[in-house]
C-alpha cells in the first residue's frame, strides 16, 4: 500500500533476518495541496458495526479501521457472543468471521435472520474459506457479502460506505 517491501534470508539452524523497507516522504511544497487518503473520509451517516473474529489481533485491526472511517464499533470473538451482543448493540452491518468457537459464523447468521428485531442488519462473512460452496453457504445462511481473507479493506470501505447512503439493504448479494 505504501509502495514498500520486505525480504526475509534465512540459513537453517541460524536464524532469520527480516529486512522492511518503505519509502521515505518529503513533505509536499506549500503550492501543493495534501491529499486525504480515501479512507480517511468520513461516513456520510454513522453506522453501527459488529466485528466479529476469533484472532484478537484481526479483531482489533478492523475495528480500528472501521473506527477511522466515523463509524461505532463494537466486538466480540465467539459465536455465542456474537449473537448476543448483535440482540443487545443492533448494528446495522456485523463483520463475521465464518470460523468461530461456539457457533460459526454461518449459525450466527442464520440466527440473526431468523431474530424479527434485527431485521435489515447487513452480513458481510470475512473469512479463509473463499471456495465456489463457501460462497453458497454463505448466501444460504443470509450473507449478503462475501469477503476472503486477507481481506481488501477497499471493499470494505465501498460497502460501509453503500451501507452508509442506505443503498445497500435490499437483495442479499454475495461478492468477493
Amino acid at each position: 500500500m505504501h509502495g514498500g517491501r520486505v525480504d526475509v534470508h534465512s540459513v537453517v539452524g541460524q536464524g532469520s533476518e527480516f529486512t522492511v523497507r518503505l519509502p521515505a516522504m518529503l513533505s509536499p511544497a506549500p503550492s501543493q495541496p495534501t491529499a486525504r487518503p480515501a479512507m480517511a473520509k468520513p461516513a456520510s451517516h454513522m453506522l453501527r458495526v459488529l466485528v466479529v473474529d476469533d484472532n484478537v489481533d484481526t479483531a482489533e485491526s478492523l475495528v480500528l479501521l472501521v473506527k477511522l472511517l466515523g463509524h461505532n464499533v463494537r466486538m466480540a470473538h465467539d459465536g455465542l457472543v456474537a449473537l448476543q451482543t448483535a440482540i443487545d448493540y443492533r448494528p446495522n452491518v456485523v463483520l463475521l468471521d465464518i470460523g468461530l468457537p461456539g457457533l460459526t459464523g454461518y449459525e450466527v447468521a442464520s440466527r440473526i435472520r431468523e431474530q424479527a428485531s434485527l431485521n435489515g442488519i447487513l452480513l458481510v462473512a470475512v473469512t479463509g474459506y473463499g471456495q465456489e460452496s463457501d460462497r453458497l453457504l454463505a448466501l444460504q445462511a443470509g450473507f449478503d457479502h462475501h469477503l476472503v481473507k486477507p481481506i481488501d479493506f477497499e471493499k470494505v470501505r465501498q460497502i460501509l460506505a453503500a451501507a452508509s447512503a442506505d443503498d445497500v439493504m435490499g437483495t442479499p448479494q454475495v461478492v468477493s
